[in-house]
């Protein structure tokens, strides 16, 4: 069994990390005073987590007779074929209607739906930044008609995909990303729990790299965590830290030492819009690179300055933007 199921939270209490945002999501389910919700932050920082186990709490046993997971990401790669295939949609689904039409209609009528022992139910949006613009401006449409039946929670690692007739509906509420110290301290009980008494991790160094290479992300941590271990430590961990994004983003830092900002930013959109890395997660790439390559001082301001940046910016494409021109004119000696 896979590690990050077998220690999946399954109450708020449990999750890590995160008390100014769980402390929020335990007082609307105490209180039952519920608002539209954007989750954001980074990759395995328990979004996900905490969505189910704020349901858990909100409804109890009928909590996912009231709660509907929408996996936006596969829903709008695949489009009809998604709908076709999916029992909870398949009987609604209209074949000769569009795409969007059917999405409409479907959101519309579990919205629309009397819950169970409750006052309202979740519609949950995972992924929510795969939302089409035209998708977006339907949900804030039924959002304002279904809001007595019906909570919307988007979850996302980039809110800045989200338009502002959305956002300006929501509570939001932001995961921040896992420190060093809850990360190792989560890495030793789970070791000390499954490792006692063999092979594979048994140095404190290798459980420090561990949380370095995971950034802060507590699911990646956990995944290398068991690799290693079940590996029995043939699998050496610094091979484990190299990644195609980790190349694209050696290409974009050579580009701004060669002071070509067209080719880094073309390089960086690449990242994110095929590779679908988040703007911090595109600075933490750029960072690991800066540390190997070029360890300067004003580099690491800068990269420290953009990471706090994105966590309020609307476009994350303009904050990377000016990183990169910052970059070239004050490090790489291009004063105009």
């Amino acid at each position: 069994m896979l590690w990050i199921e077998k220690y999946r939270p399954h109450d708020l209490s449990a999750i890590i990390g995160q008390e100014q945002v769980i402390s929020h999501l335990i007082s609307f389910a105490e209180s039952r005073d519920v608002p539209h919700l954007v989750l954001s932050g980074p990759h395995g920082t328990g979004k996900s987590a905490a969505i189910e186990c704020f349901s858990r709490r909100l409804y109890g046993e009928v909590w996912e007779e009231n709660v509907t997971i929408f996996s936006t990401s596969e829903l709008f790669q695949q489009g009809k074929k998604y709908l076709e295939s999916d029992e909870r949609f398949s009987h609604i689904y209209k074949k000769e209607e569009s795409f969007l039409t059917n999405f409409k209609y479907i959101v519309r009528s579990y919205a629309s739906m009397r819950p169970l022992d409750a006052g309202f139910k979740l519609l949950v949006f995972e992924d929510a930044s795969a939302l089409t613009r035209d998708a977006q401006q339907a949900l804030r449409r039924i959002m304002e008609r279904y809001s007595r039946t019906c909570r919307f929670v988007f979850c996302t690692t980039n809110p800045s995909a989200l338009i502002p007739a959305i956002t300006s509906r929501c509570f939001p509420l932001f995961f921040t990303p896992l420190s060093n110290t809850v990360v190792l301290q989560c890495l030793r009980s789970v070791l000390a729990e499954e490792c006692a008494g063999r092979d594979g991790i048994r140095q404190e160094d290798d459980l420090e790299l561990i949380m370095h290479m995971a950034g802060g992300d507590l699911r990646k941590a956990l995944m290398l965590l068991q690799i290693v271990a079940e590996s029995g430590g043939e699998i050496e961990l610094g091979n484990l830290s190299q990644s195609e994004t980790s190349a694209f983003a050696a290409s974009a830092f050579a580009a701004l030492q060669a002071c070509n900002f067209k080719g880094a930013k073309q390089i960086i959109e690449t990242l994110m819009i095929d590779y679908g890395l988040t703007g911090r997660e595109v600075v933490q790439e750029i960072r690991q690179i800066a540390k190997r390559e070029y360890n300067h001082p004003r580099i690491a301001l800068m990269l420290a300055d953009t990471e706090a940046v994105l966590a309020h910016s609307t476009n994350e494409f303009i904050q990377l933007d000016a990183l990169l021109a910052k970059m070239i004119r004050e490090v790489f000696g291009v004063k105009s």
